[in-house]
This record gives C-alpha cells, sequence and structure tokens, in this order.
C-alpha cells in the first residue's frame, strides 16, 4: 500500500498526518546526523575517549595526584610499580651495593650495611612540606607510572601535559578556522578583486615553508605560549579558506541568498548569518581533524626546543625528554606516546564519523 500524507489543522496549528493518522515528526539535519554519527562505532569510541580525556584534563587539580612540578631527587627514575617509593629507593640501592661487592667477590662490609640502615631510617622518618603547608611523609608516595629525571610523577605530568597539548590544539584550530572562514566566505561571495588578490595571497604563503615560518617566528619573538599559539594559528587557515570559499560560491547564488538580498540585506548579513551556517557541517569536521594536526606541530617544535617551556609541560615535551632516556627507563616515553597516540586516534575517528554523518551522499552507507 503507498504511503500517503496528509495536512490537518488542529487548534490552529498544521499538524502532518500519515496515512494511520499519526503525527509525522520532522528530523532536523543535525538529529539525523547525530542518528547515524552514533551507527559509527569508532567515531563514538573516539568521542567518548575525547570526553575522558576532557574530564580528566578539566578536572586536574581535584585528582588525588602530586603536583606536576614538585621535585623529589631521591625518588629519581623509579620505575612503575604501586608500591610505595622508599621500598623502590631500599631496593635500588641495597641492589647497587651487593652487585658492586659481589664483583669484588665479598659480602657487604660495615660501612655498607650501615648506609643501608640509615636509608631505611631516613625512608620511615623523613617528611617534606608542600607549597600548601601541609607536611608529609615524602618517600610513602606511589608512582603509578613511575619518576623522571628529576624525582617528578610522570602520571601528573602527563595529565598536566595533556590540558597544555589539547588547549594548543583548540584554540590553535579554532583560531585559523576563524580565520580562514571569514576570509574564506568573504572572498568566495564578494568575488571580483578582491578574491583574486586573496587568493594570490594565499598561493604565495602556500609556497612558503610552513615549519620554517613558525620557527622564525618563535626564535624571533619568544618561546611563551601565547606566541606558539599565535604562530600556528597565523599560518594555518589557508587550506579552510580555500575550503570556505568553494563552499560560498557553490552557495551565494541559492534562492535563499536572493530573498535575503532582495529583503535589502548587506554583505555582512548575507555572509554571516545565511552562508557561513550553511557551511558549519564542514567547517566542524575541518576544526576536529586540525587539532591533531596542531598537537603534532607542538610535538615537533618541542623536539627543536622551541615548545613550551619549563615549569610548564606538554605531551610534546614529555615525549622529547623520554626519547633520550627510552633505552634504559622506557616508562618515560611509552606512558606519554601512548596517551598522545590515543588522543589523535580518538579526534581522527571523531573527524571521519562527522565527515561522513553530515555527508547526505553517504547517508546510506552506514
Amino acid at each position: 500500500m503507498a504511503n500517503s500524507i496528509t495536512n490537518k489543522t488542529v487548534k490552529n496549528e498544521s499538524v502532518v498526518l500519515n496515512e494511520f493518522d499519526q503525527p509525522v515528526k520532522g528530523v532536523s539535519l543535525w538529529q539525523d546526523a547525530w542518528k547515524r554519527l552514533k551507527k559509527n562505532k569508532m567515531a563514538m569510541f573516539g568521542l567518548l575517549m575525547i570526553i575522558f580525556y576532557a574530564l580528566i584534563s578539566l578536572s586536574a587539580p581535584l585528582l588525588p595526584i602530586y603536583s606536576y612540578k614538585q621535585q623529589v631527587l631521591g625518588h629519581q627514575f623509579l620505575p612503575p610499580s604501586t608500591r610505595p617509593a622508599g621500598e623502590l629507593m631500599y631496593e635500588r640501592q641495597d641492589y647497587l651495593l651487593r652487585a658492586m661487592a659481589n664483583k669484588e667477590g665479598r659480602e657487604l662490609n660495615a660501612v655498607e650495611i650501615e648506609r643501608l640502615s640509615d636509608l631505611r631510617d631516613s625512608i620511615t622518618t623523613e617528611k617534606k612540606i608542600l607549597l600548601s603547608g601541609e607536611e608529609i611523609l615524602v618517600h610513602e608516595r606511589v608512582y603509578i607510572f613511575g619518576t623522571d629525571s628529576l624525582g617528578r610523577d610522570v602520571l601528573a605530568r602527563i595529565i598536566y601535559g595533556g590540558q597544555v597539548s589539547i588547549l594548543i590544539g583548540l584554540v590553535g584550530a579554532l583560531a585559523s578556522v576563524f580565520i580562514g572562514v571569514v576570509l574564506g566566505a568573504l572572498s568566495g561571495y564578494i568575488g571580483g578583486t578582491f578574491d583574486s588578490l586573496m587568493m594570490r595571497f594565499v598561493d604565495i604563503m602556500y609556497s612558503l615553508p610552513y615549519m620554517l615560518l613558525v620557527i622564525i617566528f618563535m626564535a624571533v619573538f619568544g618561546r611563551a605560549i601565547g606566541n606558539l599559539f599565535f604562530a600556528l594559528a597565523i599560518v594555518s587557515w589557508l587550506t579552510v579558506a580555500r575550503v570556505v570559499r568553494g563552499q560560498i560560491m557553490s552557495l551565494k547564488n541559492s534562492e535563499y541568498v536572493e530573498a535575503a538580498r532582495s529583503s535589502g540585506a548587506g554583505t555582512a548579513r548575507i555572509v554571516f548569518l545565511h552562508l557561513i551556517p550553511n557551511t558549519a557541517g564542514v567547517i566542524i569536521v575541518y576544526t576536529t581533524l586540525r587539532v591533531p594536526s596542531f598537537i603534532m606541530l607542538e610535538a615537533f617544535l618541542s623536539f627543536l626546543g622551541l615548545g613550551v617551556q619549563a615549569p610548564f609541560a606538554s605531551w610534546g615535551v614529555l615525549i622529547q625528554d623520554g626519547v633520550y632516556a627510552m633505552t634504559t627507563y622506557s616508562w618515560l616515553l611509552w606512558f606519554p606516546a601512548t596517551a598522545m597516540t590515543l588522543f589523535l586516534f580518538s579526534m581522527n575517528f571523531l573527524g571521519d564519523g562527522l565527515r561522513d554523518a553530515l555527508d547526505p551522499q553517504s547517508k546510506n552507507k552506514l
């Protein structure tokens, strides 16, 4: 039986009814996209992981972790463990003294036994005053992800480093997308000489080495986080400008644009209230795919010594430190690298899922 849909007025409201006299509810573009996104398991996994990372980063001050910048030199290079740091310190010192004695073909002498005894007493009694004024037994700390060369907690540095890396990715992506959307939309709508000049400027910028410009900017203006944000965003808007320009050129002769133009709407109103909202799908997808790119760029700059500076840390800085010690203290590389890789994969999965969900041509593919 063929489906039939009729219009019926109920209480001065027009209601669309199907053949069974049941109201038909309309589905918006965003509701339809969300339904399709939920069918993509990898995209939903990426979304859940991003939410998890966001919650951990935002709640870092409330988590039961140690300060990311507090140094305990006696806890240098402690391996990942669920046991107190004092036990690991004693075992390491005992192993070193016994290895030296075995190499010389003897037992521990009185001096070495006394050193171990003093160390054990120190472990059970030594206290440290935190910045908050609290006094604690410092050797009772537990480092699940181990410590670095200065005795700092690797887990805390990964969490706080995630704050910096994610912030760099978000701010850089949003800034570059904002610049690209505004310039690309105006260029596509206005056209003519303005469009030609804008595209020639984009071509010139494309011909310049991107990373070299960022490195020169950081070297000249300093390595502050604000300069890093600006350097990454100022030359990364080129692609989104071209993409948005193409979208605007295909939409600017649409009926709703002609209607807005005939009603007296100006260029700014048409561009920012009518055209750009209709390219929101492309903009959102591009933004999600740019966040991993900025995090990777910051990691690359950290290898060159132009990334985030102490006492702050980022995933790139932690990976750089871990590379130099990976043969002996592998946890310094594997834990931050795993955290960063998982986040980057999650962002890419979500970006691909959004691209498919917001693309009408892919409606029947999921």
